[in-house]
C-alpha cells in the first residue's frame, strides 16, 4: 500500500470542485493549498477538517476531527483512507447563459405576438465550500463550469423569462424598446436568483442581460417596423393616415376614366387648391378638403357657412366675430373664467360665489371696491346691521352707524384697506 507524499491541484480554473483520485493517505503527507483554493477532508462520507491556503502536514495536530475517527496506532507514518476535495474559490465572471427557445409574448404597446431571444453572462464565487459539496457536487469527481450551467439552466431561464415578460407587461414597454432597460432587467433577475444560488453555497456576484433580440424573419416584426417607418414618414411630411387615404382616393378618382368628375379633379390636382380655379373646381375641392380635415375640430360661420378651426375668433372669409354670438346673459367667473348662466349663485366649475355688479351684472371678486368691467362701485355690507350699501355713503341708511374707517392713532379718514395709516404711519 503506497503512502502519498504530496497532494496538490493546479488544474483548469473552470473547475470549481476537484477530488484527489487517491484515497490512501498517511501522516506526514504534505497537503498544498493555493491562495484561491480551500481543501476539505472527508472520511466515511462526512466533511471533517478544512484547510486554507498554505502547506499542511497531515498529522494528529492538524486533523483533530479526523483523529477522533481514525486511531493512529503506529506512531509513525500511519496509513488511513480519506478523501481530499479542492474547492476553487476564485470569482468566475464569464458564465454564459441564453434562451435556447424563443420567448413567445404579446407586445403590450402594439398588441402583436412576437418571439424574442435573450442572452448574457453572470459571475459566481463559491462562498460555503461544505454546503456546495454536499448539496450540489455529491459523488462527482469533478464539478466544472459546464456542470454549473447545466444544473442552473432551468433556474436562470425561468427567472429571465418571467422578468422580461412581466417587465414588458407592467411597464407597457414595446419589445422594440426593451434593450433600453437591460440594466434594470439585469438587476431584477439577479435579485431573484441570488437567494436560490446561496442555498447551494454559491454567491452570485453579478448578472447581465447583454442583449434581447427579435428574429428578423418574423412576419409580425416586419409589419410593425413597416408601420412605424410609415408613421415616421407621415410625421416628417406633416399628415396622418386618414389624410393619406383621402389623397389616394382623390388620385384614384382623377385617374379613373369612367368618373364623371375625373376631368375636374385631375385639373384641380394639376393646378392646386386656390390657384385661380373656377367655381366648379372650387366646389369639387371643397368636399375633398372637408374629407382631408375630417379629424380636425371645426366650426361653421353662421354668416357665410365657411368652415374654420374651432379656436378661430374671426371668420377668414367674411370677418364675422364669433364672440358676438355668445349669449350676453352669460357670466364669466372672476376666479376661473368659466362662463355660466347669470341665474346661478355659484360657479359650476370652481364653486366661487357669484358676486354681481349692480350695473353690468359681471362677476366681481369678493371685497373689490369697484367693478373691473364697468367701474361701478360695489355695494358693501354694513358692519352693524348687514344692510347692502351702494355708493360711497359715510353712514348706514338703515342703522346710522358710521361707515368711514379712521386711524385709531390720529383719527384720519382712510379709504380702501391699507396696512398702515397714510397720515401717521400707524399700523392698521
Amino acid at each position: 500500500m503506497g503512502i502519498v507524499e504530496v497532494v496538490k491541484y493546479n488544474g483548469n480554473p473552470d473547475v470549481f470542485a476537484w477530488k484527489y483520485p487517491n484515497e490512501e493517505l498517511g501522516t506526514w503527507t504534505q497537503l498544498i493549498v493555493n491562495e484561491s483554493q480551500e481543501a476539505i477532508l472527508f472520511k466515511g462520507g462526512q466533511a471533517l477538517d478544512s484547510f486554507s491556503a498554505g502547506r499542511h502536514t497531515l498529522e494528529t495536530a492538524n486533523i483533530p476531527l479526523l483523529n477522533k475517527i481514525v486511531n493512529l496506532p503506529f506512531g509513525g507514518r500511519s496509513p488511513f483512507i480519506a478523501e481530499i476535495w479542492y474547492i476553487n474559490k476564485i470569482v468566475s465572471l464569464d458564465v454564459k447563459w441564453g434562451t435556447p427557445t424563443p420567448i413567445q409574448l404579446q407586445d403590450p404597446k402594439y398588441g402583436i405576438f412576437i418571439s424574442l431571444r435573450s442572452f448574457g453572462q453572470f459571475g459566481i464565487q463559491i462562498e460555503d465550500s461544505r454546503k456546495f459539496l454536499m448539496k450540489l457536487v455529491g459523488t462527482l469527481p469533478v464539478f466544472d463550469k459546464d456542470n454549473l450551467i447545466r444544473f442552473f439552466r432551468g433556474i436562470y431561464l425561468t427567472k429571465a423569462r418571467d422578468a422580461i415578460s412581466s417587465y414588458l407587461v407592467h411597464k407597457k414597454v414595446s419589445v422594440l424598446e426593451i434593450n433600453a432597460y437591460v440594466d434594470e432587467l439585469s438587476e431584477h433577475i439577479k435579485e431573484k436568483m441570488a437567494p436560490i444560488m446561496s442555498e447551494y453555497g454559491i454567491k452570485l456576484v453579478n448578472f447581465y442581460v447583454n442583449d434581447i433580440n427579435i428574429p428578423e424573419d418574423d412576419s409580425g416584426v416586419a409589419k410593425l417596423k413597416d408601420a412605424l417607418a410609415k408613421r415616421a414618414e407621415m410625421d416628417i411630411v406633416g399628415y396622418n393616415y386618414i389624410q393619406e387615404r383621402s389623397f389616394d382616393t382623390l388620385d384614384g378618382a382623377a385617374t379613373n376614366p369612367g368618373s364623371a368628375q375625373s376631368g375636374l379633379i385631375g385639373a384641380g390636382i394639376g393646378l392646386g387648391m386656390g390657384a385661380g380655379m373656377g367655381g366648379a373646381i372650387g366646389s369639387q375641392f371643397g368636399g375633398i378638403v372637408e374629407n382631408i380635415n375630417i379629424t380636425a375640430k371645426t366650426k361653421s360661420c353662421p354668416n357665410c357657412d365657411a368652415t374654420l378651426k374651432i379656436e378661430k375668433r374671426f371668420c377668414g372669409r367674411c370677418g364675422y366675430n364669433f364672440d358676438d354670438s355668445i349669449d350676453k346673459e352669460q357670466i364669466m367667473c372672476s376666479n376661473c373664467n368659466y362662463k355660466y348662466d347669470k341665474n346661478v349663485k355659484f360657479c359650476p366649475e370652481c364653486g366661487d360665489p357669484y358676486n354681481p355688479c349692480p350695473e353690468c351684472k359681471a362677476d366681481v371678486n369678493m371685497g373689490a371696491d369697484n367693478c373691473h368691467k364697468c367701474g361701478t362701485s360695489m355695494p358693501r355690507p354694513c358692519s352693524n346691521c348687514g344692510t347692502s350699501i351702494k355708493g360711497k355713503n359715510k353712514f348706514c341708511p338703515e342703522c346710522g352707524i358710521s361707515l368711514v374707517k379712521r386711524c385709531s392713532s390720529c383719527n384720519f379718514e382712510i379709504e380702501g384697506s391699507p396696512k398702515f395709516c397714510p397720515e401717521c404711519g400707524n399700523k392698521m
